[in-house]
């Protein structure tokens, strides 16, 4: 569990995150101490899913002579769309309270570590929540994910142009969110690392259009609003990347053979709206009120379980997000 002492990093550059919307900080998370168990664990997930859903028929084989990347993508390619959700940290659809998702020890510590915060502490403050808003996202090789991958998810797909406060509900626009994102394997323009647009989010909050009207997902900022000059921010596993919530972001597709697997993150201050009320949030720091803290892996994972509990008898309370699709610039 994440209890080992913190050691404060060097003094972020907070005026350069403010003026350009994001700071790239190298070298924050050590690889073998802090990504490597994540891989392990992911690993060992595969390896239960796999074996599982072969057993039912619901895959071929459990492709267990392929490299992780390719046999990812063949597990997905069998199983379609859905077979992503026991590897997501987050819910998403209808469910019921089978749905499964991810919620290892090796992925709280992440969430939880202690460098982390030390970090977040310099732009969110001393009393910081984790934000339910959270994605792993694991893209094989593009080349070798069935089309249906390609059109619309974005967990191991290419990401649209958006503002992460675009994607939440409008109770979280006054809320000071940062994006904590960062890869777990290298992250490169050949397979799909991030882009960001500098000092977009001095624009404000701008209109982002569904795929489709009435739609949730696949929400992109359009053309005639974001530009087209953007910088492509490539990292080494251990660096991480700090985003405000309004700066515009994409990802470029996944050209290589090998996997780009990244963490999307989301902290906040303590006593602010989240953006998603009907997930939850847990405090992860607290210098004020230590003991209201959750250090214990288990403990999170039941927060989650009992939401998932909730939603599958009461789905109407996850509400709708504010785009329709009838905004004047997505006609």
């Amino acid at each position: 569990m994440a209890t080992e002492t913190s050691v404060a990093p060097a003094r972020l550059d907070v005026r350069q995150f403010e003026d350009q919307g994001f700071l790239l900080i190298e070298d924050l998370l050590d690889p073998e101490r802090d990504l490597d168990p994540v891989v392990q664990e992911y690993t060992a997930q595969l390896d239960r899913v796999a074996a599982e859903w072969h057993a039912t028929g619901k895959i071929a084989s459990t492709y267990s002579g392929l490299p992780f990347a390719q046999r990812f993508a063949h597990v997905l390619n069998d199983a379609g769309p859905d077979g992503y959700r026991p590897f997501d940290i987050t819910l998403s659809g209808k469910m019921t309270e089978d749905t499964p998702m991810h919620l290892g020890p090796a992925v709280f510590d992440l969430i939880a570590n202690p460098r982390l915060l030390d970090a977040i502490e310099q732009i969110v403050g001393r009393e910081i929540l984790s934000n339910p808003i959270q994605h792993v996202r694991i893209k094989p090789p593009e080349a070798l994910l069935n089309a249906e991958f390609h059109r619309r998810n974005t967990m191991v797909s290419a990401v649209e142009w958006h503002q992460d406060q675009g994607v939440a509900l409008p109770e979280v626009d006054e809320t000071e969110m940062l994006t904590v994102w960062f890869p777990v394997t290298d992250a490169t323009i050949e397979n799909g690392c991030l882009c960001v647009i500098p000092e977009s989010h001095k624009q404000g909050l701008v209109t982002h259009c569904p795929s489709q009207p009435g739609q949730n997902f696949d929400l992109r900022i359009p053309e005639s609003i974001r530009g087209t000059n953007f910088l492509p921010v490539p990292m080494r596993r251990g660096s991480v990347l700090f985003l405000h919530r309004r700066t515009m972001h994409s990802s470029l597709r996944n050209n290589s053979d090998g996997v780009r697997w990244s963490f999307d993150l989301r902290y906040q201050p303590i006593g602010q709206p989240t953006g998603r009320p009907w997930f939850p949030s847990f405090v992860v720091r607290s210098r004020k009120h230590p003991q209201s803290e959750i250090h214990d892996w288990r403990t999170w994972a039941d927060l989650w379980h009992a939401t998932r509990t909730h939603l599958a008898a009461h789905p109407e309370a996850m509400k709708p997000r504010r785009w329709t699709g009838s905004e004047p610039v997505c006609a």
